[in-house]
């Protein structure tokens, strides 16, 4: 294992990829079950907490990888995240009827404590801090 994936894993990076973990199995589950039972309703909500879910994941498994490609795909992956959270949070505040129900990424991740939009600034900060 080299120094570098010690360092991205090690510490406080524990529990960043056990937290970007949870919002991975946790989008993942509020998203299938959404486009499952009531699609119709809200397809571009639902079909937001789906990219929201790979976005996390890839998020998770480059975090918890490492090495030197691993950091970069984690890298745009959570800036993506940061611009999702960003976008979907003004635009489920300025056009509410967009989003008649809630994603991971809706008011900035009110619904999950604001955790959403304070994750992906902690990522990039990480991964800055173990460069």
């Amino acid at each position: 294992m080299s120094d570098l994936t010690t360092r991205t894993r090690s510490g406080p990076g524990r529990l960043l990829i056990a937290v970007y973990a949870i919002f991975a199995l946790a989008a993942t589950a509020r998203s299938a079950v959404q486009l499952g039972t009531h699609f119709s309703r809200a397809p571009l909500a639902y079909l937001l907490s789906a990219f929201a879910a790979v976005v996390y994941i890839v998020a998770t498994v480059c975090l918890a990888r490492g090495n030197r490609a691993s950091r970069r795909i984690a890298t745009v992956s959570i800036l993506v995240e940061l611009a999702g959270v960003l976008v979907v949070g003004t635009l489920s505040l300025a056009v509410p009827h967009l989003f008649p129900d809630a994603t991971v990424w809706s008011d900035f991740g009110q619904g999950y404590g604001y955790v959403p939009v304070v994750l992906p600034l902690l990522g990039l900060w990480w991964l800055r801090t173990t460069r």
